[in-house]
């Protein structure tokens, strides 16, 4: 698990700059240098190639340009790129990419990897712009997923289970706390928490989600159903509102699965009740073990009472102790 660096979650403008996050979140000014419409020819400064690890403002080309591995959207719209590219043909690229340069050989054109805005590059190979403006910045990698996430919530471009994921890939390969994420990301604790808990949703939920057909309300009320996915068939079917899915959710669990419960707790052994001791006070918070039985799995959960609870669970669970 990679160490956060010291000095992260001060937020976009002390990793890029006030004047970057400026440039990224407005119109570039009229007179600044713009991608050209397709067919006619880029300006002369944006013919030649960016100097190697040139910090600022730049015109690159867009072979420059590669896809940032940090990148949090993992989903991009045809139509919706399609319009974009019709756009830029007309207007050039308004605000500008941010990127970070990559290790250069001898000899070879400066290659960039993209941070923020990988929509407008895709977009301006489809319009045939030969360029985009774009900032450089020399940021390591839990700046640039920092900032990736940063960019896009600011936008609203993520989906939930995008926004879930990066959040996720922040406290497990950088070591943030859901306290931390909050003030970084400029959101709740209670936004962070809830939009993690959607990474546990099943695969078909989690679809539904990317396409906009259930929304993180809806999706957080069948969390842990064992009908979730045959719910929210009919929620969306019916397009059922967030508390009429909770109802539907509550109902369907019903006295059956509560005697189920209660059969499965009073059938423990002797040997899980005492897996269950020794793991509640290793961990320091009361541990619960449910066998289905008959190897069809089961589950082990953990109580906690408060935020600051979980988050020493999940330190404790990924080996940072206190």
């Amino acid at each position: 698990m990679a160490e956060r660096k010291r000095g992260l979650g001060r937020g976009l403008s002390a990793l890029i700059g006030d004047g970057a996050k400026k440039a990224l979140t407005e119109p570039a000014p009229v007179n600044a240098p713009a991608s050209p419409p397709a067919g006619q020819s880029a300006p002369a400064q944006a013919s030649q190639p960016a100097s190697a690890g040139g910090a600022g403002f730049q015109q690159l080309g867009v072979d420059q340009l590669v896809p940032g591995k940090f990148q949090p959207r993992q989903n991009f719209d045809d139509d919706e790129l399609q319009a974009l590219a019709a756009s830029l043909q007309k207007s050039g690229v308004l605000q500008p990419l941010l990127v970070r340069p990559l290790p250069k050989a001898d000899g070879a054109t400066p290659s960039y990897e993209i941070i923020a805005g990988e929509r407008r590059w895709r977009a301006a190979q489809l319009a045939k712009l030969h360029s985009v403006p774009a900032i450089v910045r020399a940021l390591d990698d839990s700046e640039s997923l920092e900032v990736g996430i940063i960019e896009n919530v600011q936008r609203a471009d993520l989906n939930p289970i995008e926004e879930a994921e990066g959040y996720q890939r922040l406290m497990s390969e950088f070591a943030y706390t859901q306290a931390e994420l909050a003030k970084t990301i400029g959101k709740s604790r209670s936004h962070i928490a809830n939009m993690l808990r959607l990474t546990g949703a099943t695969d078909f939920v989690r679809q539904a989600l990317v396409k906009g057909t259930l929304s993180a309300g809806h999706a957080r009320a069948l969390l842990g159903h064992d009908q979730a996915d045959g719910l929210a068939k009919k929620v969306i079917a019916q397009g059922l509102s967030v508390r009429a899915t909770e109802a539907l959710a509550a109902n369907k669990t019903g006295k059956k699965s509560a005697a189920a419960r209660a059969k499965v707790k009073t059938e423990k052994d002797a040997d899980t009740r005492a897996l269950e001791k020794t793991l509640t006070d290793s961990l320091g918070f009361t541990v619960a073990i449910h066998d289905r039985g008959d190897d069809t799995g089961g589950q082990v959960t953990i109580d906690y009472k408060s935020l600051s609870q979980l988050d020493a669970v999940i330190a404790r669970l990924m080996g940072r102790h206190n």
